[in-house]
């Protein structure tokens, strides 16, 4: 007979705009694996009962992300990225710049995103997908700005200040490439 979950209501961590409300569940049954997924416009989190409070909130920002990452995966497209491109120059660069092709690429290894601003295209590597919204927006605006200030001269960084998560996306973009050079440890990866 299946245990009935005991439900909590949670308010931390902000919620992404995709999710406007999480439930966790926890069960008695459940004894080290953490879970999650979308429920209409609910996220659903299931954890062990014996959590604390701490690891609940740790958990349920680990499963967000985690969510976020696959729904990001999943649902963009190179018609949707240039959709995104076109939202965000209005948004921080009062649609001035106006890329005429936005794809993904996978010949991108060393660099995030490139754009050639004589023909209006930007590329993204692939290996963004997958990665929080936010990131790939900041890529996004990046290399918008390079339609309108070729270089990263003073006049650049000024025009990309206006998107405000910059910092915040150079320091995860600087994490993942950090962490690519780490040697990896025998046997693989770590366990949750």
């Amino acid at each position: 007979m299946p245990a009935d979950p005991q439900r909590s209501p949670t308010s931390d961590p902000p919620v992404p705009p995709a999710a406007r409300a999480v439930e966790v569940r926890r069960s008695s049954r459940r004894r080290r694996t953490v879970s999650a997924y979308r429920e209409g416009d609910r996220t659903i989190v299931l954890i062990p009962a014996r959590m604390s409070e701490a690891e609940e909130r740790r958990w349920v920002t680990v499963m967000l992300d985690k969510l976020a990452a696959q729904e990001s995966k999943r649902a963009l497209g190179d018609t949707e990225l240039s959709e995104r491109a076109e939202r965000l120059s209005a948004q921080y660069f009062g649609g001035r710049a106006r890329p005429t092709s936005v794809r993904w690429v996978t010949n991108q290894n060393s660099r995030w995103g490139s754009c050639t601003p004589a023909e209006g295209s930007i590329r993204l590597s692939h290996r963004l997908q997958g990665m929080p919204e936010y990131v790939i927006d900041y890529v996004l605006a990046h290399e918008l700005a390079h339609l309108l200030v070729p270089g990263h001269g003073p006049r650049f960084w000024r025009l990309l200040e206006a998107y405000p998560r910059t910092e915040r996306a150079r320091g995860y973009l600087e994490g993942v490439a950090a962490a690519a050079r780490l040697p990896h440890p025998p046997g693989g990866g770590v366990d949750e």
